[in-house]
């Protein structure tokens, strides 16, 4: 059984985080203190009952995901703390990244730049994808979530000739949730779902984007809150998160601190995938750009294979 915040107090909550400084401190990047992120989530769940029952141990394991991440809780969207219900029906706290906290960190790595929008009834919408892909969006002022149609991210990594786009309506998010939410009702989508779905559409468009350590714990921390399968912590001992979803296709194992080393694609690997990557060039689903992208975040292309590739779209558009 564990020890709720509303059992022991918020004072015995303030003191044990204290007493966990240096385990926060540890796992804070530069530009932060551990206590401003004791502070925020102090601040948090004061004013949340459902985490004021939650446990002191899992309060302090947001806070240290959180501080891996360098999102701070409860500022600007970064992130959030949300109460859930685990298997043997107790109450913890977990952390979650909100959209924001996720633009913000593909801005820090000056690699790329990325955004989203929601669009409701009565705005002027228009997208394509193909070898010309485009998003335009000119909103009517409407803000009702019941009114939201679509959602929709955009990235662009410094140096591309086109930007990543995902669109998606409202029904494909739903359906989505449906599939992979874990938790029920509990899940956070059902209070703040423009959040969600914002946050649905760039995650897609992430898969395409360089991705720091930070980020790909955050997006390992975002998995958790739809799995119910938070990593293992004992009180003293925090495991942290250290790999992209499994299921996901860019995942890749990272070493405390470092990203793992790419490797370079061999000439026998390039030239099993060229016939898969063409088709995808010539059916307007990706472009070379796009493609480059992708492999760029699992191994390391030569200038001549990346030439190679755009070889491809030039003879397939005619350009």
């Amino acid at each position: 059984m564990t020890t709720a915040v509303a059992t022991q107090g918020a004072t015995s909550l303030g003191a044990y985080l204290k007493s966990k400084t240096n385990q926060i401190a540890a796992a804070l990047p530069k530009h932060l203190d551990a206590d401003r992120m004791i502070r925020l989530a102090m601040t948090c769940v004061s004013q949340n009952k459902d985490l004021r029952d939650a446990s002191m141990s899992s309060v302090l394991r947001a806070v240290l995901l959180a501080s891996q991440t360098g999102l701070e809780i409860g500022v600007g969207g970064q992130a959030y703390l949300v109460p859930y219900k685990n298997r043997d029906g107790e109450k913890e706290a977990q952390f979650v990244p909100g959209w924001q906290g996720l633009v913000d960190l593909v801005s820090r790595s000056s690699r790329a730049t990325v955004w989203t929008g929601a669009v409701f009834e009565g705005d002027e919408f228009d997208w394509a994808l193909g070898d010309r892909p485009f998003v335009r969006h000119r909103p009517a002022g409407e803000n009702d979530e019941s009114k939201l149609t679509h959602v929709y991210a955009v990235g662009r990594v410094n140096g591309s000739e086109y930007p990543v786009i995902e669109v998606w309506t409202k029904e494909r998010v739903v359906k989505h949730r449906n599939k992979f939410n874990k938790v029920g009702n509990r899940h956070y989508s059902f209070t703040n779902f423009e959040m969600y779905a914002r946050k649905v559409a760039l995650l897609q468009v992430l898969k395409y984007m360089p991705k720091s350590i930070e980020m790909q714990r955050a997006i390992a921390a975002d998995h958790e809150s739809t799995s119910g399968n938070p990593t293992p912590f004992i009180d003293g001992d925090f495991t942290p998160v250290e790999m992209l979803n499994p299921a996901d296709d860019t995942a890749q194992d990272v070493q405390q601190g470092t990203p793992a080393a790419k490797p370079e694609l061999t000439a026998d690997e390039f030239a099993a995938s060229l016939p898969k990557w063409k088709k995808l060039i010539d059916d307007r689903k990706q472009t070379a750009s796009q493609i480059i992208t992708m492999v760029s975040t699992r191994n390391t292309l030569t200038e001549d294979q990346q030439a190679s590739i755009r070889k491809i779209e030039a003879e397939s558009t005619g350009e």
